[in-house]
């Protein structure tokens, strides 16, 4: 098994904590830049310390990432915007000297576990997560899927056209804590783009946003997504993946992206 991820060190020696990168929070797209897992998991950690509802079940995700995050010191702040009887809707910041470069807003359900009367249409999903045994060969914690391959531990032979899932084992937002299946959901969400967008020349397109709906919480944090559907126009694309872990399928994510010049990013090598 892989030594275990972590992205940010927690410093509270101002009083105010900050949030400091480590080497694992560097991204594919430049050496100076955050990846997408580390600040939606650092935005997600913020969310769920604001919602102080146990009553409450995170069912939306949404993250705009909508500057280039450095790897640099950086904080969250959040607020309620609204606290009802059966929901709860959050928005948080993630800001480098003291201006905003990503978003979220998070959505909070009260479950109700009364039996609806009638049927509705649902449809079947036939997904596999990977062998239990089948561990990462690499530093990344995840378990790459094509069609025609099947599950590896690495992804040496997935770049290709064909189909993808990815299988994101846990990983560390802040040291020293451990995240909650939530947390872990929504930061390895960001994986959406990959399972999207990777094709037979790697990634051309660079994700904007995320979007992860939840019907219930992850029964652990090991999570799968699996590309459902893609369209693409004029250096745009939106892709949407089938979230499941052992249990099923419990949500979809959405990511739109758009091409990224002459840049690409090879999955491979990470």
């Amino acid at each position: 098994m892989t030594a275990d991820l972590v992205f940010f060190a927690a410093d509270n020696t101002s009083g105010a904590e900050k949030l400091v990168p480590l080497a694992d929070a560097a991204g594919n797209w430049g050496p100076s830049r955050m990846r997408g897992m580390a600040v939606s998991g650092a935005l997600a950690r913020a969310a769920e310390r604001a919602i102080a509802r146990p009553d409450m079940r995170p069912v939306r995700w949404t993250l705009d990432l909508y500057r280039p995050a450095a790897l640099a010191p950086c904080n969250t702040r959040s607020r309620v915007v609204r606290s009802g009887r059966r929901l709860c809707l959050i928005e948080s910041e993630l800001l480098q000297n003291d201006s905003p470069v990503a978003r979220s807003t998070a959505l909070f359900l009260r479950p109700d576990h009364r039996t609806p009367a009638g049927r509705t249409w649902i449809p079947s999903h036939d997904l596999a997560p990977p062998p239990t045994e089948l561990a990462p060969t690499g530093r990344e914690p995840r378990l790459y899927y094509s069609e025609g391959i099947g599950w590896t531990s690495s992804g040496a032979e997935h770049q290709t056209a064909a189909r993808k899932q990815v299988w994101i084992l846990p990983v560390t937002v802040v040291e020293g804590e451990q995240s909650s299946p939530f947390v872990h959901a929504a930061s390895a969400a960001d994986v959406a783009s990959m399972v999207s967008n990777w094709g037979n020349s790697g990634m051309e397109f660079i994700n904007a946003d995320v979007t992860l709906t939840l019907s219930r919480p992850p029964v652990s944090t090991e999570i799968g997504f699996s590309a459902m559907d893609r369209t693409e126009a004029d250096g745009i694309s939106v892709g949407t993946s089938a979230v499941f872990d052992r249990a099923g399928v419990l949500g979809t994510a959405l990511v739109c992206a758009v091409i990224n010049g002459g840049t690409k990013v090879d999955p491979r090598v990470r």
